[in-house]
Order: structure tokens, then sequence, then C-alpha cells
């Protein structure tokens, strides 16, 4: 499973001003924050590594998903 990191790299600064440097929704990245983001726009990463000045790597991790109970 794919995380964003937003909150760590985020810092003091809010999603509020997030968006409003990036122009992406607050709800697409609410989404992306609390793992709820089913799909993902390039320009809107590109905006938000801009607004961040990261790499898309240090915005993305892979997780390992739970085993689920049969």
């Amino acid at each position: 499973m794919i995380r964003f990191q937003l909150e760590k790299l985020l810092g003091e600064r809010t999603l509020y001003w997030l968006s409003q440097e990036t122009g992406v929704r607050w709800a697409t990245l609410a989404a992306m924050a609390n793992g709820k983001a089913q799909r993902l726009d390039l320009d809107a990463l590109e905006r938000i590594c801009a607004a961040l000045e990261c790499q898309p790597g240090d915005l993305l991790i892979r997780v390992e998903r739970k085993a689920r109970k049969r």
C-alpha cells in the first residue's frame, strides 16, 4: 500500500495552506493525508512537491498491508 507523508513534510503549515499554494482541493489533500486517496494525479503531485520543495519519493512511502483474517 502506498501512503502519503503530508503531515511530516508540512511541518507547521496546514492542508489549507497547501491547497492555497497548489490549487489542489483541500478535500483531495485530506484524502491523501488520511490514507483514503484512491488515485494520484501526477500534475497535483508535481504541484505538491513544488510547494513543499521535495521529490515524489520524499512524499510517498510503501507500507505492508495487514493480513486479512479469514
